[in-house]
């Protein structure tokens, strides 16, 4: 069955495109069938004036009639479209959900950070099957916030969503006080243990770990990260683009995102990080097969 996954963030707006079955054995068999990614940059609106503007409302309209289209070519049997905090911090943003529904007939739900987080961490759990005596410091870098998560024995302790976003991060608009939330936070939830293995997700920590030539299922040192990091930061916009054939929305948010991954990483006293490559649209497809699953049941 077709399932189609639409991830409305502050710094791209993507469609993915999934199958998903059960093989004779009852293994889960997850096929990508089509992934497109539109950089849109709603935060360059919020972050600066609390609305999404005219433009990039028509653009986002547009976008989604488009990807409506697309779901309906690769013969999508069920969909979800989740906003995150770009559109929940936006005044406009539940005005504009209604004017999306309208025109493109696509219907949006503007979830939390810790739904968010909830349907990210279902996603990494299905793919890299974790073991029940796991403990992990899960990280997620967006446009607009970061989810930091405990994972304890297998399963999700605690999170917390915090206003660290990358095109938040550019346009100065990181509030006062929370990176000490973060602080505290972490302190909280690592205690006198010893120091966790970090998850890293998001577009900018996956091509920073291939730039390390990591592997996927095998971490990288927090050292390997920040020497990548120093040499990709030390590029100028241009330089990115050109040396290492990075997007132009990927150029810019790739530093701040790098600072947020290696400063939490720092903060927990994690020497090592894990990329699984895995997103929020990983894990909207794969609460879409559990729940048609259980109902076919």
């Amino acid at each position: 069955m077709k399932f189609g996954a639409i991830d409305i963030g502050s710094n791209a707006v993507r469609l993915l495109v999934e199958e998903v079955r059960r093989t004779p054995s009852g293994r889960l068999h997850v096929e990508k069938v089509s992934f497109t990614r539109v950089p849109l940059r709603l935060g360059d609106d919020v972050f600066e004036t609390g609305t999404i503007g005219p433009a990039k409302s028509e653009a986002l309209v547009k976008t989604m009639k488009a990807f409506w289209y697309l779901m309906d070519v690769h013969g999508v049997e069920n969909y979800r479209a989740c906003a995150t905090s770009a559109m929940r911090e936006a005044e406009n943003g539940k005005e504009l959900r209604s004017w999306v529904k309208r025109k493109a007939n696509i219907d949006i739900e503007i979830i939390d950070g810790k739904h968010e987080a909830d349907l990210i961490f279902g996603g990494f759990t299905a793919v890299a099957g974790m073991g029940a005596t796991d403990d992990f410091l899960y990280i997620d870098v967006g446009g607009g916030s970061t989810e930091v998560t405990l994972i304890r024995n297998g399963l999700r302790l605690r999170s917390q969503s915090f206003k660290l976003g990358t095109v938040r991060a550019l346009k100065g608009r990181i509030p006062d006080g929370e990176w000490d939330a973060v602080a505290s936070f972490v302190e909280q939830v690592t205690g006198e243990g010893d120091a966790l293995l970090s998850i890293g997700t998001g577009g900018n920590i996956n091509r920073l770990h291939r730039l390390a030539g990591g592997a996927r299922f095998e971490p990288i040192s927090r050292d390997r990260l920040r020497e990548v990091h120093d040499q990709v930061k030390a590029l100028t916009y241009e330089e990115r683009m050109e040396q290492l054939g990075m997007k132009p929305d990927r150029a810019d948010v790739i530093v701040p995102a790098g600072d947020i991954y290696l400063r939490v990483m720092e903060l927990a006293g994690s020497d090592q990080i894990l990329v699984p490559k895995v997103g929020l649209s990983d894990g909207m497809v794969l609460a879409q097969f559990a729940e048609w699953e259980a109902a076919s049941n």
